[in-house]
């Protein structure tokens, strides 16, 4: 019988405390390779991502990683399944899914070379702000406004929806809340990229894009990744507990988007989009 991964796996331990020693048992973060494959209404079939993930929200991550990188948009999509081919051991069931589209494998020059993605990088020589701009359009200016009570708000309003993270300590997460801070879902990861993945696919499957009036919230830092995934989604704020890197402030002023770092109690840094942060004088 083939069990299937949970979000976190029980192992022992021994806690040291001074001088003494104590066995004991502990929960961690489960971390799994997770294989993406596509197959087409013609019988032609690809593998184009290996990422290592926290299981859990599999759909949801492989809808959101292709809507990410331009392969397959939310009604592109026909199905998704457990892979259940004959090159794949029954062990391994659970660690691959296989995205049916509704047209054909596209061709892209991204598939010329497999993506392989980790938990802790994200997609390894992904596209620079040049080639961005042939792919994605500035995120229009909208209606969304954000006051500082509700920014100082996110990274808490976060925190309680991890779960696993509190059993763990060892996850990241990804949220999507409206205007006036409402969370609408949560996801945990051991990799940040991987948890806005899995945001993206809710909304891609749920027919919920593009997120033009909603704000990214990140347990981490932003990386040029996220943005990036943020942009494709039509996400126009991302707030971050941690820094943003330089290419990351970039995309955000490149792409008209707000971009806040280190959301910390009642303090923070807006690095761009600043004219969506409410300041009452």
């Amino acid at each position: 019988m083939t069990v299937r991964p949970g979000p976190s796996t029980r192992v022992r331990v021994r806690r040291l405390s001074g001088h003494s020693a104590r066995d004991r048992r502990d929960d961690l973060a489960t971390e799994e390779p997770l294989e993406i494959r596509l197959a087409a209404p013609d019988g032609s079939r690809r593998t184009v991502a290996i990422t290592m993930r926290t299981p859990g929200h599999d759909f949801e991550l492989a809808a959101g990683f292709l809507h990410g990188e331009g392969l397959a948009a939310g009604d592109g999509i026909a199905a998704i399944a457990y892979c259940t081919d004959a090159d794949l051991p029954p062990e391994a069931r659970y660690n691959a899914v296989t995205v049916h589209l509704n047209g054909p494998i596209p061709e892209l020059p991204a598939l010329d070379r497999h993506f392989v993605t980790s938990s802790a990088c994200g997609v390894c020589g992904s596209a620079g702000l040049d080639a961005l701009r042939h792919r994605c359009a500035p995120v229009p200016g909208g209606t969304l406004k954000l006051t500082p009570e509700v920014l100082y708000a996110l990274p808490e309003a976060l925190r309680e929806a991890q779960g696993v993270f509190g059993k763990t300590g060892g996850l990241h997460a990804a949220g999507l809340f409206t205007a006036d801070g409402t969370p609408l879902a949560v996801r945990e990861d051991v990799g940040r990229h991987n948890a806005v993945d899995k945001l993206v696919g809710w909304a891609a499957l749920n027919r919920r894009l593009p997120l033009a009036e909603h704000v990214l919230m990140v347990s981490g830092r932003a990386s040029y990744e996220i943005m990036q995934k943020a942009l494709a989604a039509g996400v126009p704020a991302v707030c971050a507990v941690s820094a943003p890197s330089s290419l990351a402030v970039d995309l955000a002023r490149s792409f008209g988007m707000t971009l806040v770092g280190f959301l910390r109690g009642e303090r923070c840094n807006v690095y761009a989009g600043e004219e969506r942060v409410l300041i009452m004088e």
